[in-house]
């Protein structure tokens, strides 16, 4: 049995996302700036973007999607116990992936990267705004987080079914 629930991991990173977009419509610089974000950048070569140096409209913009996506969370956490359950393990592992494919995209398609085009190729090319320490750092975590409520749910929903079988070999029993 784990020691933290799922419902209470998704609406820690709901919470999470709530404080976040805080952060992008007070002080992105925060966010830059935060240790986490320089040892992930540093350690995987990806540049630290200018952007988040004062706050902007798309950081703002940012900020509202944030904000939906945490009180979305927490709305549908605090649905009903089997409804929870029903919409968190179909929803985890479609985050973990597309969290995953967005963590492996920012690696590989850096500059100098594995995938990346060649020269100034590499300048025109879509998509290299995403290549940054921010956007890996964020996937990253969200990444090991999603994937330990994935984990979690997997492991509450057998402990339910173990449960159901033994209330039902035990009422088998009685007659």
């Amino acid at each position: 049995m784990a020691i933290i629930s799922a419902a209470v991991m998704i609406r820690s990173i709901s919470l999470f996302h709530i404080t976040l977009a805080a952060l992008l419509l007070k002080n992105p610089q925060k966010i830059a700036n935060q240790g986490v974000v320089l040892l992930l950048g540093q350690s995987m070569q990806l540049p630290t973007p200018r952007e988040f140096q004062t706050p902007s409209a798309s950081l703002s913009f940012l900020a509202i999607l944030f904000a939906f996506l945490g009180l979305s969370d927490l709305t549908a956490v605090s649905m009903n116990e089997e409804l929870s359950d029903e919409y968190w393990g179909a929803q985890a592992p479609v985050r973990l992936l597309f969290l995953f494919v967005l963590t492996g995209y920012t690696y590989t398609f850096k500059e100098g990267g594995l995938m990346a085009p060649r020269s100034a190729e590499y300048l025109m090319s879509d998509g290299n705004t995403l290549n940054n320490s921010i956007v890996f750092t964020w996937g990253f975590l969200e990444m090991a987080a999603w994937f330990w409520v994935y984990v979690t749910l997997r492991d509450e929903r057998r402990e339910k079914v173990n449960k159901v079988v033994a209330k039902r070999n035990a009422e088998a029993a009685r007659l």
